[in-house]
């Protein structure tokens, strides 16, 4: 008789036909599904705005397949794996390629918890996660973006650290690569010293706060080709800080929650590998200096029910506008002095897998001459 494997599989994902139309050009990625604000106004001789004008578009590339492996105590933790991959691929030119999300092993403790492989990017904090419908996720007022780490957690029953040293892959930083602007994980590969992030957190049913302080070592100048140029070898290292929270608010005695309301504050001072905004810049005496944005969101969703609606409110103030004494700028959203977005949507369930959900997202650049663009999008999930 053939031994049953200690070992069980388990399946899941979903099928996420999105349609999307803007009133103007965006900065984004995927066929500009994740969208972080709009284009700025560029005139042809003309006069007329380029960027101004609807487009449309649809996308399914964020279909997803994931794989949970549950196996024996070892080393007297509960173990687990899991895999998971989509198809917007790992750049823009790869679009429409499988992706790979999330791989890692997870082993748990009574009050410890080491996780190693491709997880959330540690200044994600997924359990105040937007639930918003694009593929932004919040973003760029909210970070989105996933790095192979090592982490680890203490659990004191409502109190919580976690600690974790993350490495690059698809979300890369800049700086100069033989001497060009480049992105590149060498930047990150030759300081030796990977990101760093260590967040304290109280954890209740109704209520749940957190800290956290994120440091990033990079090398901006790196040579990998034989060339006349000799680049520094400095380092450079920005600090970033959060404040994050999320309230669940209860109908009586029932024990799943009626509204949850997600919020999150960052002083951000370079999290362009995040997806959100700030970087640095490289000056004329080759040194470095940050750029830094303050940053301010909200979530609000009803989470029982047939429908629920929700709304996504983001403030960012870039706190360095106007500074242009630099050789070299690095990053996102410097020509931008403030950014908002008012996100309303309503979604369907029908409490078996299928979730149909209609937004709006409109999102105000404050350049020099500011501008708007107003999102419409309808998507369809199907979850198995």
């Amino acid at each position: 008789m053939k031994a049953q494997s200690p070992f069980s599989l388990e399946w899941h994902g979903f099928v996420n036909p999105h349609y999307y139309t803007d009133s103007r050009s965006v900065v984004g990625g995927r066929e500009d599904m994740m969208l972080f604000y709009p284009k700025p106004i560029l005139r042809d001789s003309l006069g007329n705005d380029i960027n101004d004008g609807w487009q449309a578009n649809m996308l399914a590339i964020t279909a997803r397949l994931g794989l949970r492996v549950k196996g024996p105590d070892m080393l007297g933790a509960k173990t687990s794996a899991y895999i998971e991959g989509d198809f917007t691929g790992s750049t823009n030119a790869s679009i429409n390629n499988l992706r790979l999300r999330h791989a890692y092993i997870d082993l748990r403790w009574e009050h410890h918890r080491l996780l190693a492989g491709q997880y959330w990017y540690p200044m994600v904090v997924h359990e105040i996660m937007p639930m918003t419908n694009p593929l932004n996720m919040g973003s760029p007022f909210h970070c989105y973006a996933r790095q192979p780490q090592v982490r680890y957690e203490y659990n004191l029953g409502i109190l919580e650290a976690v600690a974790a040293a993350s490495w690059q892959l698809d979300n890369m930083s800049q700086g100069l690569l033989n001497g060009a602007p480049a992105s590149s994980t060498l930047f990150a590969r030759h300081s030796l010293v990977p990101e760093l992030n260590l967040q304290l957190r109280w954890n209740s049913d109704m209520l749940f706060l957190g800290a956290a302080v994120n440091i990033k070592t990079i090398q901006p100048q790196v040579q990998s080709a034989a060339t006349a140029m000799q680049p520094s070898t400095a380092k450079h290292t920005s600090l970033t800080w959060s404040l994050f929270g999320r309230l669940n608010i209860f109908e009586r005695c029932d024990s799943k929650p009626l509204l949850t309301i997600k919020a999150q504050t960052l002083l951000n001072n370079s999290l362009y590998e995040g997806c959100s905004l700030g970087g640095y810049l490289m000056l004329a005496d080759s040194t470095f200096q940050d750029w830094h944005f303050n940053t301010v969101w909200v979530d609000i969703e009803r989470t029982r029910g047939h429908w629920r609606p929700g709304l996504f409110l983001g403030y960012a103030k870039n706190l360095d506008y106007g500074n242009t004494d630099f050789a070299h700028c690095f990053g996102r959203g410097h020509d931008l002095e403030y950014l908002w977005r008012i996100q309303p949507r309503l979604t369907y369930k029908t409490l078996t897998g299928l979730d149909f959900t209609a937004e709006a997202e409109y999102t105000h650049a404050g350049y020099k001459e500011p501008v708007g663009n107003l999102r419409l999008s309808l998507s369809i999930v199907y979850s198995f």
